[in-house]
């Protein structure tokens, strides 16, 4: 059976920061409804559940916003509705992202006890210079505090980072992967800093952005000096330890199934006949405001779905490989037709196309990128397009992917 998962969004933040295109909003002093919130959420899941096959969970995600902005006792109670409403594995990958200046790193002791296995922590920088460019709230001792509690408190850890940073030269980045690398977290998430549409960076965008070709090396130095200390790149942004890549993100990169419960989360669910194949796929969106998504999800959460597309036939080759050519390693030549119910010939021709421009391994078992596939990602996706048409009006898309 197709895998499933669960994201939560918690979309509430200290204050919005400048590069932050997510669903969050900023608290200004306001009380944070979190029994209000957390019911809201045990209502939506319970009539997402409703419409979908039943199956364990393999992940959890609670992401936001700032998640430890929630008491333990709120994130306690919403693990204990979500159990009730679907099985778990005995292995199940439970994360809560936090950020270092959202409350006392003591707290994680409490989470840990509730059930959350794995702390995704947003880092950003340890430059209390960067930081303030960035609008975090924390310094970088205030991190390094966090991270050393984090470390001693759950089993597995990630630590977001950015890189590209205004004003970052090449020198100061090796400092910061020299230290990251001295933690030892078993996962690192590194992201380029881009100024996405509706960010106030996009807006006024800051002074002494690294170009583009410094941009281009930063990353490569990242991924050299990550190897070294034992952390292989196994997709576009993430670095693992053996055994430690992220089991909630590879279902997103393999084509599986999610549910997506809470203000603005996106989901995807599949639909079986009697035989266990699917019939069709279906992409949601949830009401994004939070205000009217709790007073939705009280009363008619049949609404909360503002969003609903079932994905076409020939959409199916550009959104698996969009996914599944993120990771080094691709995925199995079966996945394609078990999680999209198109039959390989279908996107035979594009396979071909792909590996004649060298962008494709020419491999009878698995579908994975050549090293200048993987550079040039966007291109190599490109190929999976239906249609001219279609390529030009998604061509952002598979960049900013």
């Amino acid at each position: 059976m197709l895998p499933l998962s669960l994201y939560i969004h918690l979309p509430w933040c200290v204050r919005k920061c400048p590069y932050c295109d997510f669903n969050s909003h900023a608290l200004n002093g306001t009380p944070l409804p979190e029994h209000e919130y957390i019911d809201a959420l045990l209502s939506d899941l319970a009539h997402a559940v409703s419409k979908i096959s039943p199956r364990p969970l393999r992940s959890i995600f609670i992401g936001g916003g700032t998640p430890n902005l929630f008491s333990a006792a709120a994130i306690g109670r919403l693990l204990d509705g979500i159990a009730r409403h679907l099985p778990l594995t005995s292995d199940i990958e439970i994360t809560l992202e936090a950020n270092p200046g959202a409350a006392e790193a003591q707290r994680f002791v409490e989470y840990r006890n509730v059930g959350i296995n794995r702390l995704s922590l947003g880092v950003q920088s340890l430059d209390d210079g960067s930081l303030q460019t960035l609008g975090r709230i924390h310094t970088a001792d205030e991190a390094r505090q966090a991270i050393a509690v984090a470390r001693d408190v759950f089993p597995n850890v990630n630590l977001d980072f950015m890189f590209a940073l205004p004003g970052q030269t090449m020198d100061r980045l090796d400092d910061t992967l020299r230290e990251v690398c001295g933690f030892g977290v078993p996962h690192l998430s590194l992201y380029q800093l881009t100024l996405e549409p509706h960010t106030r960076f996009h807006h006024a965008p800051p002074e002494r952005l690294p170009d583009a070709d410094t941009a281009a090396a930063m990353q490569e130095h990242i991924e050299e000096v990550l190897a070294i200390a034992g952390y292989a790149r196994y997709e576009v942004s993430a670095y693992a330890q053996p055994g430690a890549m992220c089991a909630h993100n590879l279902n997103y990169w393999q084509f599986g199934d999610y549910l997506g419960v809470g203000a603005g989360a996106h989901g995807k669910h599949s639909f079986f006949d009697k035989e266990g194949k699917i019939v069709r796929v279906e992409r949601t969106v949830k009401q994004p405001h939070p205000r009217r998504y709790m007073e939705s999800a009280q009363t008619a959460p049949e609404t909360l779905t503002v969003e609903s597309r079932i994905v076409s036939r020939d959409e199916f080759a550009f959104e698996f490989m969009l996914n599944a050519l993120r990771l080094r390693g691709g995925v199995p030549r079966t996945f394609f037709p078990e999680r999209t119910g198109v039959p390989l010939a279908d996107i035979a021709s594009m396979v071909r196309d792909a590996i004649a421009r060298g962008l494709l391994e020419s491999d009878e078992t698995v579908f994975r990128t050549t090293a200048p596939g993987w550079r040039f990602l966007n291109d190599t996706v490109q190929c999976f397009l239906a249609d001219s048409e279609e390529k030009g009006k998604k061509r952002l898309t598979a960049k900013n992917a």
